[in-house]
């Protein structure tokens, strides 16, 4: 039997990663009317993947938590790895945007680089999309015009559509939030 790379396992993880990603992201908010607590999105993440998607992976829960810790705060690679041992760290690497590129250049990016991250990546870019949409859907940004809103639909598709066979139940939840795009 393999050795895990790191001493927590199961829920430990989990909450480990809830509670650095609630630290991390202590005095951040989102975007939205309300300003959201930041700490809400991979929360909802982790929830979209543990209960819709049946995810029972706690690499992939602890790693979804932790996805924007990298991109949104001063986290780097080794503190996660340190933490959370190098699986965790290298998903979350994965699905990290490079913020020193312009907002096209990362959309093309994550275009290009969708159809080889590993599964746990996709997974957690797959519910990452479902909440945008719904989040956008539900709430739209009131700086965004429609036409905003909709090419950013359709990119997520793209995106997903890069990605489809890993996960029939997530790929259902995305579709009927995709059917939610403003005319």
């Amino acid at each position: 039997m393999k050795k895990p790379d790191h001493p927590l396992s199961g829920t430990q993880i989990i909450l480990a990663a809830l509670g650095f990603a609630a630290h991390k992201h202590r005095n951040q908010r989102k975007k939205d009317a309300e300003l959201s607590t930041s700490i809400s999105h991979p929360i909802q993440l982790a929830h979209v993947l543990g209960v819709e998607g049946n995810i029972a992976d706690e690499q992939v829960i602890a790693a979804a938590i932790l996805h924007d810790t990298m991109e949104d705060t001063e986290t780097t690679n080794e503190e996660l790895r340190q933490y959370f041992g190098l699986t965790i760290a290298e998903v979350v690497e994965e699905v990290t945007d490079d913020v020193s590129m312009s907002a096209q250049e990362r959309k093309l990016r994550q275009l290009e680089q969708a159809p080889h991250i590993s599964r746990r990546a996709k997974l957690i870019k797959l519910a990452e999309k479902i909440c945008d949409l719904r989040d956008m859907a539900d709430h739209p940004p009131p700086d965004l015009t429609t036409r905003q809103i909709q090419d950013y639909f359709d990119w997520s598709k793209e995106v997903v559509d890069c990605m489809r066979g890993i996960s029939p139940s997530l790929e259902t939840a995305f579709d009927e939030v995709y059917a939610r795009r403003p005319d």
